[in-house]
């Protein structure tokens, strides 16, 4: 056999091995809530009108609504997705809606790990972002 056959053939059994391990992970829920922000800074507008869009491994779950005039804003809106996997990726996006265009004041991403987990981060444009997450098996 040759070097290049067997280079191909154990790339072969490296991703079917990749893949039944991805395919034997049980899936579960992930559920994003609890969103707030504290300190915000707007443009030379003045008060923020602030949102949040989150993201998840390779797609949008959702935006919150917008809080008019409010440095300290909270939200209620929860958001959810039924095939997530540890070490995805969560990213959480805050805009400053503007009538032009959206300001984006920060992003904060991590990697996904079971439990509940809350987290607080620190955005490029000033202020903080906390939020909870919970990652569990699909009941």
């Amino acid at each position: 056999m040759s070097s290049s056959s067997l280079l191909w053939c154990l790339l072969v059994v490296c991703v079917l091995t990749v893949v039944q391990i991805y395919a034997a992970e049980e899936p579960k829920v992930l559920k994003v809530f609890n969103l707030r922000a504290s300190d915000l800074d707007s443009d030379l507008l003045g008060i923020p009108d602030a949102y949040v869009e989150v993201f998840r491994a390779y797609g949008f779950l959702g935006r919150t609504e917008v809080k008019n005039d409010n440095h300290d804003p909270s939200w209620q809106e929860e958001f959810s997705y039924l095939n997530a996997r540890e070490n995805n990726i969560l990213r959480l996006e805050v805009y400053d809606s503007d009538i032009n265009s959206d300001d984006l004041l920060g992003t904060c991403e991590r990697s996904i790990k079971n439990g509940t987990w809350k987290h607080q981060c620190f955005l490029k444009k000033g202020g903080t972002l906390n939020y909870s997450y919970t990652l569990e098996p699909l009941q």
